[in-house]
């Protein structure tokens, strides 16, 4: 990955993808004591970030050469964001999804034409399923978490952040396959290099947390977190070593704890969020006053949030203010 690179995924992406808005959050400022900011990518094609990496990928697989058909696994928003791009490139898609996925991530792939397939436990089984197909079919192989052009896409957030807002102290990013953190935190660090970059992980699915933190290259048994886009099990070594030198902290969240911050987002922000969408205002909400003075920046990644979901949502945060000795917060629950 170089800084060339994503300049060009920019200029591929520029006709195809808006620069998504990044506006105040005056709610978590005045709870921090920071200035805060949301990263509005759940306004972008798809309502996800994804569509940056797979328009570009398949923009680049293109240039090389001919492209029968398109397959991949995903939880719903890669998925979702790789039927995008095949529709806009007239190529036909196959989506392998684990069992019971979103419906409205489901919904959304079958919008863009193409087909899914329900097929494994998890996204690593899926993964399995998608990779056989590719092989069998002679299709082209996108591989969420692995494939560079789908980092490239995503790092062009990084700099739409740092022309918005040119004195971004901190950016709070969740992390899933981990494309997104390695390509916005390689972009950071070209363009500020002083800004900080601090991933969020579910707590039910720790695999990148507990690999970046202790040191080394950790799987986890399951990945049972409603936030399905940040359902990664079984980390790469080579992203972990590129986490490790470039991401500055890391952090867990419950999904309690995201179910209070998708509420918290549509109540005092206005807008939606998925449960991995709103992991970074669930992490920033725990970090109290240490951000103080300083300027942040939480993505809002994507607002394909299951009805069951936003229902626990609600629940969980009526839940929180009728705790015994919970403070009286009003509409900032």
């Amino acid at each position: 990955m170089d800084f060339a690179g994503i300049e060009r995924a920019r200029a591929l992406l520029r006709d195809s993808i808006p620069v998504t808005r990044l506006v105040p959050a005056d709610s978590l400022a005045q709870a921090s004591a920071a200035d805060v900011y949301l990263k509005l990518e759940n306004e972008a094609p798809t309502s996800s970030f994804k569509c940056r990496g797979a328009l570009h990928t398949l923009c680049q697989q293109a240039r090389r050469g001919p492209v029968a058909g398109v397959v991949t696994s995903s939880t719903g928003n890669h998925g979702a964001a790789i039927a995008w791009a095949a529709h806009r490139m007239g190529l036909p898609a196959l989506i392998f999804m684990p069992q019971h996925p979103n419906p409205v991530k489901r919904a959304r792939i079958a919008q863009q034409g193409a087909r899914f397939v329900e097929a494994g436990r998890d996204l690593e089984e899926s993964r399995e399923h998608a990779a056989r197909y590719a092989a069998d079919q002679g299709w082209f192989l996108v591989v969420d978490g692995q494939d560079e052009d789908l980092t490239a896409g995503a790092a062009t957030i990084g700099c739409e952040i740092f022309e918005q807002v040119p004195a971004t102290d901190v950016i709070y990013v969740p992390v899933g396959d981990s494309s997104l953190i390695r390509g916005l935190a390689f972009a950071a660090k070209h363009l500020r290099p002083q800004a900080r970059v601090i991933g969020v992980q579910a707590e039910r699915a720790p695999a990148y947390y507990r690999s970046w933190t202790e040191r080394r290259v950790l799987a986890t048994d399951t990945s049972d977190t409603l936030a399905d886009g940040l359902a990664a099990r079984v980390p790469l070594e080579s992203n972990v070593r590129q986490m490790w030198e470039l991401v500055d902290d890391m952090r867990l969240v419950s999904d309690e704890e995201m179910l209070r911050a998708v509420y918290r987002l549509i109540l005092d922000e206005h807008t939606v969020a998925e449960p991995a969408g709103a992991a970074t205002a669930a992490a920033f909400l725990k970090s109290g006053q240490s951000h103080k003075g300083e300027t942040v920046v939480l993505l809002v990644t994507g607002a394909n949030i299951a009805p069951e979901v936003l229902r626990r949502a609600v629940a969980a945060s009526h839940a929180s203010k009728s705790e015994p000795g919970a403070r009286s917060r009003g509409s900032q629950l």
